[in-house]
């Protein structure tokens, strides 16, 4: 464990050091996010975040690769090494985003190449641990692992809207699975506890944790692209080394609590990422618009209408990330009648915490203005001795508006804009 938790203080540590020169890059680069229809941040903020991750997670791996202790996950292969190629690989082509704006099937098409990396490596899904299935050929197995990765990438890539979530998000989550990996490991190998995926989720946890000081609300740079691709890519790489390569006989063993687990705690792990994914992709479509077009109606985008502020917003959706992670893993330990009991109380003090907001609204019904979540647009009634025939405006809630912030509307709705610029979705940070 002292070997994995250096391993995270590590990768922490370098991209915590690297990130003010990623911001450097980012300004001589013009990689500067402007304040768009759909976004929350009131000032253009320099991205490229992902370089010092990138970077970071390198470092660390590099580092590991010199321990004794972790001399057996890089004697038998290379796939330590293909997930951190293919780290670099969404790097870049995220950097490119993050200065270009690449039209949106040019990314898939990079994010599809990143996958059919490690998966030529030997990153592959080969085993399905619920009644020990082969996945059925080589061919399959490597049209599902390039699905799967892609799948979590752009989860990651969504709900990265607000300050310090997707990072939040994915070293709480990593941590669960960083403490299943590892407890797996003890009881799998009594005299070896090295392992691929643990050391991958240490890397993981460690650049969020390096990386977080310089993005907690409110943020000097955003992880852009080159950051949310990476974090996606690592996480679906190491879901893939445990679930995909599990022995079946362990799988399916009745007399271990540990037969649902491998599937279980990927998707407790990445539940918000990929709920608030499906959700925009169903929204969307059902409209007649791109699976990737931009718009405001994202998890946080809601919470910030429920009347949450923007931290509070993100700690929140750090409880329930928490909550599913933290209780799929606790099946390791205690009985599924226990875990059940705990994750219900969880739920429902969950659920108070983020419904909160609610009882205060009756109170601004009769107010000529009603106080919106900041960055959320509100229309407020016509002034006296205007025209009757004068449109209503909308007033800004952003922090630092003034009321002369005022623009005519052709349509009354107060709620927040649908739509954005054309540009594909996942951009914002």
């Amino acid at each position: 464990m002292r070997v994995y938790l250096l391993v995270l203080l590590i990768a922490a540590a370098v991209t915590y050091l690297l990130t003010p020169l990623a911001y450097w890059v980012a300004a001589r680069t013009g990689a500067i996010t402007a304040v768009r229809d759909r976004d929350v941040h009131t000032v253009p903020t320099a991205r490229l975040g992902g370089l010092a991750m990138t970077a970071g997670l390198v470092v660390a791996v590099t580092f590991a690769s010199q321990m004794p202790f972790l001399s057996g996950v890089f004697a038998t292969d290379q796939q330590a090494w293909a997930i951190v190629g293919g780290a670099v690989i969404v790097c870049l082509l995220g950097v490119a985003d993050d200065i270009w704006d690449l039209d949106w099937m040019t990314k898939l098409a990079g994010q599809v190449l990143a996958a059919l990396f490690i998966a030529w490596q030997g990153v592959q899904l080969v085993t399905f641990p619920i009644g020990g299935l082969t996945i059925g050929s080589p061919r399959l197995s490597l049209i599902v692992t390039v699905l799967v990765v892609v799948v979590v990438m752009n989860a990651v890539n969504f709900v990265d809207g607000l300050d310090g979530l997707a990072a939040g998000l994915i070293a709480i989550g990593g941590t669960a699975y960083f403490v299943y990996t590892y407890s797996l490991t003890v009881a799998a190998s009594p005299t070896d506890y090295s392992n691929l995926a643990t050391l991958v989720m240490a890397g993981l946890v460690g650049i969020c944790l390096g990386f977080l000081p310089h993005n907690f609300y409110p943020a000097r740079i955003f992880m852009g692209d080159s950051g949310s691709m990476v974090l996606g890519l690592v996480l679906g790489a190491a879901v893939i080394v445990v679930t995909g390569n599990i022995d079946p006989g362990v799988a399916v063993d009745p007399s271990k609590q540990r037969t649902l687990i491998p599937i279980l705690l990927p998707l407790a792990v990445i539940l918000l990422p990929l709920l608030d994914m499906v959700l925009a992709v169903l929204r969307r479509v059902g409209t007649g618009k791109s699976p990737f077009h931009p718009d405001r109606l994202h998890l946080h985008h809601r919470l910030l209408a429920l009347g949450h502020s923007h931290r509070r917003a993100v700690i929140i959706m750090y409880l329930w990330t928490a909550v599913f992670a933290f209780g799929a893993v606790s099946l390791v330990w205690w009985p599924a009648e226990t875990v059940a009991i705990g994750l219900g109380v969880a739920i429902v003090i969950a659920l108070l915490l983020t419904l909160g907001p609610l009882r205060s609204r009756g109170r601004f019904l009769d107010d000529d203005a009603v106080t919106a979540p900041e960055g959320i647009p509100t229309t407020v009634p016509r002034r006296a001795g205007a025209p009757s025939g004068a449109s209503p405006v909308v007033r800004s809630t952003v922090s630092g508006a003034t009321p002369s912030a005022t623009a005519p509307v052709p349509d009354p709705d107060p709620r927040p804009a649908r739509t954005g610029p054309a540009h594909p979705e996942g951009t914002s940070r």
